[in-house]
């Protein structure tokens, strides 16, 4: 028997009283947060939810996010996480690819109206059977008539229990990732998956009950679902949550919270360092406190990683992961050399190697696509078996991404195998946006491509061609695609053009369009 919810149940035997969660004034201590998260899985086994069935939870990182994941995973079933950034053809997606049998929703706010999408989504989908909303206000009402809320779910229910006798390889975690191609796919993790996962980053992060972990990253993401919410509860450290990142704000939370863990993507690092009040803040506080800094997500610049630690007084190790490994791969560990620009060595019981387009082993230095085999490797991809199978070509995982190994082992990513586009850590699919765009009554053709951004990594750009006699204009349809996606992939820059580069066979010569965002990016400056 294995079940990642162990990771809360046995921190509140052992720190009752220890602050485990914290955000603004709330504070909650472990017993609480495990008497809240019995009560949630006590009200879903209420209401026929079984184990093995999925939830989907759209909420954004709020104590109520760690309280309904351990509710779910306590009853057994699997967490289906959901971007509080799709709309709601995109989240009705999601509900339905993944089967999941409820949804529970945060309300939301006016610029961000979660509970109205996701109703609406719950009403395109009828394999789902109950929706709960999450009120923005503690022991609020529904916004939505007819609907219960998450306090009703757990009303009456019992704060002991158990949970459920899940085995290593059951499916805990349906994480929608990118593809190639297509819409995204679920990556299965398993318990062990995770399990290993967190206990191998607590002992490379030489994590301790002591610690304090700030967690800007999304909770419904890879890497701040596992390295820091599931860390955190396995080490019965205290996690303070911050709903969305902001410079003065987690400044402020590492001043006040004496933070000594912090984990985030490159750009949060960059808006750190040029944040023009940082010096308002004790710095030297802030430095004496902070003990580890990990980056992930995209890779980092060497001199934004140097300018930190200078500011900061704190080395960032940087890793590499993905959705479907749990995430963590490989690291810069603790009591090894540090090398800038890699992504250190693979994690312990975890293999990478560089091959080439047949499998054959490259030597050092050589570049190749990166795979990986190991306990952290996902189960395959939710019911895409012909997309699992591609995956796991001759046996190991194929991460899409070009690398090379040194002469002592470290990884090096020096670029993509795929048109996926990571924007500020978020994966954006360029076909997605494609199919979507060419539905525009004036657009007849459309190719999405990632341009260079200095904060974000990468922006999203679109070149569409318009149909014959259709008229738009380039802000009309940054508009139009602003209302169709999530505010982190829709195209920021739209370039109207007669015609786009092709190959023999019609398929669109895509580096041919990165080559000339360059080129007019430089006209530009």
């Amino acid at each position: 028997m294995l079940n990642l919810a162990s990771f809360l149940q046995e921190s509140a035997k052992e720190y009752a009283d220890r602050e485990a969660i914290v955000f603004g004034q709330f504070r909650l201590t472990y017993a609480q947060v495990n008497m809240m998260a019995n009560q949630v899985a006590n009200g879903l086994r209420s209401i026929g939810i079984n184990q093995g069935d999925k939830v989907a939870l759209c909420c954004p990182n709020l104590p109520y996010f760690p309280i309904v994941a351990y509710g779910i995973l306590k009853a057994g079933a699997a967490l289906v996480p959901l971007n509080v950034l799709l709309k709601q053809r995109e989240m009705a997606y999601h509900i339905k690819d993944s089967d999941a049998k409820a949804l529970i929703c945060f309300e939301g706010t006016d610029e961000l109206p979660l509970a109205a999408a996701g109703h609406g989504a719950f009403q395109e989908v009828d394999s789902c059977e109950h929706l709960y909303i999450i009120p923005t206000m503690p022991g609020g009402t529904s916004p939505i008539d007819g609907v219960h809320t998450l306090a009703g779910l757990m009303d009456g229910q019992s704060p002991e229990g158990d949970y459920a006798p899940t085995r290593p390889d059951d499916t805990c975690l349906v994480l929608y990732t990118s593809g190639t191609t297509g819409l995204p796919k679920g990556a299965e993790l398993s318990h062990a998956n995770i399990v290993m996962n967190a206990m191998t980053m607590r002992d490379l992060a030489q994590g301790s009950p002591d610690d304090v972990t700030l967690c800007v990253l999304p909770l419904f993401h890879s890497f701040g679902h596992t390295v820091q919410m599931h860390t955190s509860m396995l080490v019965g450290s205290k996690l303070v949550l911050l709903p969305r990142f902001e410079p003065g704000a987690v400044l402020q939370a590492f001043q006040d919270e004496n933070v000594t863990m912090f984990a985030g993507v490159p750009t949060m690092y960059w808006d750190l360092l040029t944040y023009k009040d940082a010096d308002k803040f004790d710095l030297k506080k802030i430095a004496d406190n902070l003990r580890l800094c990990n980056s992930g997500g995209a890779a980092m610049p060497v001199e934004v990683m140097k300018q930190f630690e200078d500011k900061f007084g704190v080395e960032i190790l940087e890793g590499y992961g993905l959705s479907e490994t749990s995430p963590v791969a490989s690291f810069n560990q603790l009591g090894k050399p540090r090398k800038a620009g890699s992504i250190g060595l693979p994690i312990w019981g975890v293999n990478m190697k560089i091959v080439d387009d047949d499998m054959n082993e490259q030597p050092v230095g050589e570049k190749g696509e990166i795979v990986i085999r190991g306990h952290n490797v996902m189960k395959g991809y939710y019911q895409r078996e012909e997309a699992t199978e591609e995956c796991f070509k001759g046996g190991w995982f194929h991460s899409g991404d070009v690398g090379y190994m040194d002469e002592d082992g470290y990884f090096f990513i020096v670029d993509r195998t795929k048109d996926m586009v990571i924007r500020g850590g978020f994966n954006v699919y360029p076909r997605e946006l494609e199919e979507v765009l060419i539905t525009h009554p004036a657009i007849s053709l459309a190719a999405v491509i990632g341009v260079p951004h200095e904060e974000y990594g990468e922006e999203v750009k679109a070149y569409v061609i318009l149909k014959e006699g259709e008229s738009a204009s380039e802000d009309e349809l940054r508009a139009w695609g602003k209302e169709q996606f999530a505010a982190y992939k829709y195209p920021r820059s739209v370039e109207i053009v007669d015609a786009l580069p092709m190959g023999p066979t019609g398929k669109i010569l895509k580096t041919e369009l990165r080559e000339l965002a360059m080129q007019t990016a430089a006209v530009g400056k």
